[in-house]
């Protein structure tokens, strides 16, 4: 999670297809989906509450199977945001080797053409930061921004009941992406944060987490410094993920 999407720029009518003379108008709800991309650098823009409450309630729209809603958030602004983030900033400094994560978030030996995507985006990552491979000091201080939310005014933490299946994750994530749309339909932007799940010890103890529930992930939510920027990240086009059976056309 939190792959640099940055937003599309161009004309009210864009490419969208699996060729490039393939041009539609877009709907607002395609213009939405494209421009939504992972924040890392939020502007100090306060973000209201009535604004995170709408934003929620229209998330929880999600489709769950037999509606039974797996999710759960925790929502920090001000100081109990800072109180979270001073003491995973202390944890990622001084003892990160003594947390993990109770989830798997990648397989073990990703197989292609997964474990190249992997890699294609650590290279354009931080070759955009201008961090080698081997800076490790680099990346860890890159890390470390995760756990002040990149600068937003906003900061969820994500959890899931463990006593349910994985269909239950399915509708999460549904849930998820339903929050950083509608982020994204009132003018912020947002990022997506598995890194938040190696720390749930903490967060655990910070925001009285009960037992059943397991740390799924965290999503920075704000107002971007930057509007507008060049994608990153390609998008495999759609003739490597999809399969079309019976069209006539």
């Amino acid at each position: 999670m939190g792959i640099n999407h940055a937003r599309i720029s161009g004309p009210e009518e864009a490419v969208i297809g699996r060729r490039e003379e393939c041009v539609v108008a877009r709907s607002p709800i395609d213009e939405i989906l494209a421009s939504r991309f992972a924040c890392r650098e939020f502007s100090n823009a306060p973000v209201p509450r009535r604004t995170i409450e709408e934003i929620l309630r229209v998330a929880r729209f999600a489709p769950s199977g037999a509606n039974i809603q797996p999710w759960h958030i925790y929502v920090l602004a001000g100081a109990a945001k800072e109180k979270v983030s001073t003491a995973l900033l202390d944890a990622h400094e001084n003892s990160r080797d003594e947390h993990v994560s109770e989830y798997k978030y990648y397989a073990s030996d990703l197989p292609d053409p997964y474990g190249k995507r992997r890699q294609e985006f650590g290279r354009l990552f931080y070759g955009s930061l201008g961090i080698t491979q081997t800076d490790s000091e680099a990346r860890s201080r890159q890390t470390a921004k995760n756990y002040t939310f990149f600068g937003a005014p906003v900061g969820l933490i994500v959890t899931i009941d463990r006593r349910l299946e994985v269909g239950s994750w399915l509708d999460l994530g549904m849930f998820v992406q339903n929050v950083m749309l509608a982020a994204a339909g009132r003018g912020l932007q947002s990022c997506p944060q598995e890194t938040f799940s190696k720390y749930h010890r903490i967060l655990r103890r910070l925001l009285s987490i009960p037992v059943e529930q397991m740390v799924v992930c965290g999503i920075s939510v704000g107002k971007a410094k930057i509007d507008a920027q060049e994608r990153l990240m390609p998008r495999a086009d759609i003739d490597e993920f999809a399969t079309f059976l019976g069209f006539e056309v």
